[in-house]
C-alpha cells in the first residue's frame, strides 16, 4: 500500500494577485475549472492502490486544506501542520515519524500540491516503476524529460541505466542559466527535478539520520510533543521552530548512495508563474485565454483573469492581466517573474495586499470587506449550514447585522434568538455574542462595523467549536 504524501505549503508569489499568504496557489483553480491544485494532486491518484493521504500545510491554511479534502472525498486524511516552513527536508521527516508511528511502516509517495500532471497514464505507469525501486530499498525521485532548456528549474543527471529504464542519479545540479541549460538537453543526459519522491519512511529516516541528525531529532521532539485536534495534528512549535531548515535535496538525496530516477514524460508543470498558466491553458484562434468577464478586440497571445467585473483589452499583446476584487495586475507575459517583486514591495510599504483577498474564508464560511472608513467597515458574512462564529467579544466595535437570507440564531449577552430575512439585531461594544446559521440554506447577512478600531485581532473568544484560541 502507497501512502500519499502531499506537501501544501508555500506563497506562491510569481502568481499574485490571484494567489496570496493567506489562500496560495495550491488552493486555487489555476489550470482546471472545477478543482483546485491541491485537489487535482488527489484526484490524479484514483486508480491507484493508495491509503489516505497524509496532508503537510502551514497552520494558517489548516482550514482551506481540510474543506478542500472533504470535498474530494479524503474527509479522514491526516493534516500535519507546520507553525513555520523549514523547508521540505523537515516536513517529510514529520510524515516519515507519523506513518512509522501508525503503521509500523511503508512506502511515501512525496507529491508537491501544486503542480500540473496531464498524462495520467503516464503518471502512474512511473509510479508502478518506482514502486518496486522503493520496496527494494532504494530512494526514488521522478525526474522530468525536458522539452526545452529551462533556467527555472533544477536538473538530475542520469547515471547507469538500471533494467526497468530508470537511472542510479549521477547529480543534482542547480538551476543553471540558459546556455548551460541548453547544453543539458541536448546531451539527453539530463532531467528536470520534479521534487516527487518514493521511499519506504524507515528509509527515508535512516538516511536522514546518518547525513542530518539534528534535523531527525528536531522532528522526533517535536511530533513527541504534538497535540491532536479533529484530522489536524500540531507539532510543538518551540521545537520545531528551533529545526534546522533544508531541502530533501541537500539533506539527503544528493549524499545517499540509494538515489535512483524514474523519468516522467507526463505533461507535467508546476505552474510557478503566469506564463506557464497561459501556456498550459487551452486558448482561442489568437492565442489567448480568457477566464471570467472577458471583452476583446485585436488581441493576440494574452492571458486575462476577470475575478469581480468586465474586462476589455483592445490591440494588446503578450500581457498577462489579471483582476481580483482590490488589486489588478497587469504585465508583459516575458516580464512575469518579476511579479514577485510587487509582492516585496507591498510588504516593505506594510500594505496589506499580498495577504489575503477581500473575501476572506473561515472554517464556518467566507466574509467579503466590501466597504470602509476611518470608523465603520461593512461586510457581507455568509455562514454555512450548522455552522457557528466563536464565543467572543470586542472592545473596540459595535456590530449590527441585517439578514439577507437564511435564518441567524444570536447570542447576545445572557439572551439568545432567531433573527430572519430583512430583519437585524445590535451588538453593544464589550457584549459577549455569537452567530449560529441553524438551518438547512447558507446564512447571508450584511454586518456594520462601527468603532474607534476595526482590526480583525480585535476579538476575545470565550468558546470555539474549530479549536482557534
Amino acid at each position: 500500500m502507497i501512502i500519499p504524501v502531499i506537501m501544501a505549503g508555500g506563497s506562491g508569489s510569481r502568481l499574485w494577485p490571484l494567489s496570496r499568504q493567506l489562500n496560495p496557489k495550491q488552493f486555487l483553480r489555476l489550470a482546471d475549472d472545477r478543482l483546485s491544485m491541491l485537489q487535482a494532486t488527489i484526484e490524479r491518484l484514483r486508480g491507484l492502490e493508495i491509503a489516505q493521504p497524509i496532508l503537510i500545510c502551514n497552520e494558517q491554511h489548516r482550514f482551506l486544506a481540510a474543506e478542500q479534502l472533504r470535498q474530494s472525498g479524503m474527509d479522514s486524511s491526516r493534516i500535519l501542520l507546520e507553525p513555520i516552513g523549514r523547508n521540505t527536508a523537515p516536513a517529510i521527516a514529520l510524515a516519515a515519524l507519523q506513518i512509522v508511528q501508525e503503521k509500523g511502516d511503508a512506502i511515501m509517495l512525496v507529491l508537491a500540491a501544486d503542480h500540473l500532471i496531464k498524462d495520467i497514464s503516464a503518471f502512474h505507469s512511473g509510479i508502478h516503476t518506482a514502486l518496486q525501486l522503493a520496496d527494494a530499498g532504494k530512494l526514488v525521485t521522478f525526474g522530468i524529460v525536458p522539452k526545452q532548456a529551462e533556467t527555472g528549474y533544477g536538473y538530475i543527471e542520469k547515471g547507469d541505466t538500471l533494467p526497468d529504464g530508470s537511472y542510479t542519479v549521477r547529480r543534482f545540479v542547480e538551476k543553471p542559466n540558459i546556455e548551460t541549460a541548453r547544453n543539458y538537453v541536448r546531451s539527453g543526459n539530463y532531467c528536470w527535478n520534479s521534487g516527487m519522491f518514493m521511499f519506504r519512511a524507515s528509509r527515508y529516516l535512516e538516511e536522514l539520520g546518518r547525513f542530518q541528525p539534528t534535523i531527525l531529532a528536531a522532528c522526533k521532539s517535536s511530533l513527541d510533543g504534538a497535540k491532536e485536534d479533529l484530522h489536524f495534528i500540531r507539532v510543538d512549535h518551540d521545537v520545531f521552530v528551533a529545526c534546522p531548515e533544508d531541502s530533501i535535496d541537500y539533506a539527503v538525496m544528493e549524499k545517499t548512495s540509494d538515489a535512483v530516477m524514474v523519468p516522467l514524460d507526463a505533461g507535467w508543470s508546476d505552474i510557478g508563474s503566469w506564463s506557464a498558466v497561459w501556456e498550459v491553458s487551452a486558448k482561442d484562434g489568437h492565442g489567448n485565454v480568457f477566464s471570467g468577464d472577458v471583452m476583446e478586440q485585436g488581441t493576440r497571445d494574452t492571458y486575462v483573469h476577470a475575478d469581480s467585473r468586465l474586462v476589455a483589452t483592445v490591440g494588446v499583446e503578450n500581457l498577462v492581466i489579471v483582476e481580483t476584487k482590490d488589486a489588478i495586475l497587469v504585465a508583459h507575459r516575458d516580464k512575469v517573474q518579476e511579479v514577485k517583486n510587487i509582492v516585496e514591495r507591498i510588504k516593505s510599504e506594510n500594505r496589506t495586499e499580498h495577504i489575503n483577498h477581500r473575501e476572506v474564508y473561515r472554517p464556518w464560511g467566507v466574509y467579503d470587506s466590501i466597504d470602509n472608513g476611518q470608523r465603520y467597515q461593512v461586510k457581507r458574512i455568509t455562514v454555512q449550514p450548522g455552522a457557528k462564529l466563536s464565543v467572543q467579544m470586542h472592545h473596540h466595535r459595535a456590530e449590527h447585522w441585517i439578514v439577507v437570507s437564511g435564518t441567524a440564531k444570536v447570542t447576545n449577552g445572557d439572551q439568545t434568538y432567531l433573527v430572519t430575512e430583512n430583519q437585524s439585531t445590535y451588538i453593544p461594544i464589550g457584549q459577549i455574542h455569537a452567530l449560529e446559521n441553524p438551518g438547512v440554506i447558507p446564512l447571508d447577512l450584511i454586518e456594520v462595523q462601527s468603532g474607534t478600531y476595526l482590526g480583525e485581532d480585535d476579538i476575545v473568544r470565550y468558546e470555539d467549536k474549530y479549536g482557534r484560541t
